[in-house]
């Protein structure tokens, strides 16, 4: 990886901190593009990883645009039920497999017929954003827009983003 790349190093080298500018460049273009919605849920990370990690990227963007937009933040909604491989480390078809059947929703009386803002870190092939649209919209969400703070080119299980 590249020295200096903000982004790898939020999502993998302990720099929580660096989500809250994320957050601030999504929130601009948020409110230019007048995006809306009734609900911001982040993508979530299966608790193993999680307390390896020590912090969900996409959930610390998502809190602070929940602030910022004033925008309900749809906590344990969205749920990820088993772990995967990370998706870095796969091929195109691997990453579509591997996240079916990983995500679930809880409580989805508080995502009917809404407008859904999903967060997620880094769009590469759209296999975890597809995913976890197909099952909030399967749970009876009206309208799903995701947003991510980069998107990477998808270069054989490595993303250049």
């Amino acid at each position: 990886w590249r020295k200096g790349n903000k982004i790898l190093e939020f999502k993998f080298y302990n720099k929580p901190y660096l989500g809250k500018l994320f957050a601030e460049l999504l929130y601009e273009y948020l409110f230019e593009e007048k995006i809306e919605a009734d609900i911001i849920i982040s993508v979530p990370m299966y608790y193993k990883r999680y307390f390896k990690r020590g912090y969900n990227q996409s959930l610390i963007i998502a809190k602070v645009l929940s602030e910022k937009l004033h925008i309900e933040y749809g906590s344990n909604i969205l749920i990820k039920v088993k772990q995967s491989k990370v998706q870095s480390t796969l091929d195109l078809s691997e990453r579509m497999k591997n996240v079916l059947g990983t995500y679930s929703v809880k409580h989805a009386e508080k995502i009917y017929n809404k407008k859904i803002l999903l967060i997620d870190d880094v769009y590469t092939t759209g296999a975890t954003v597809n995913e976890c649209s197909k099952v909030l919209k399967n749970n009876g969400a009206n309208k799903i827009t995701v947003v991510t703070i980069a998107h990477g080119k998808f270069l054989g299980g490595v993303t250049n983003g």
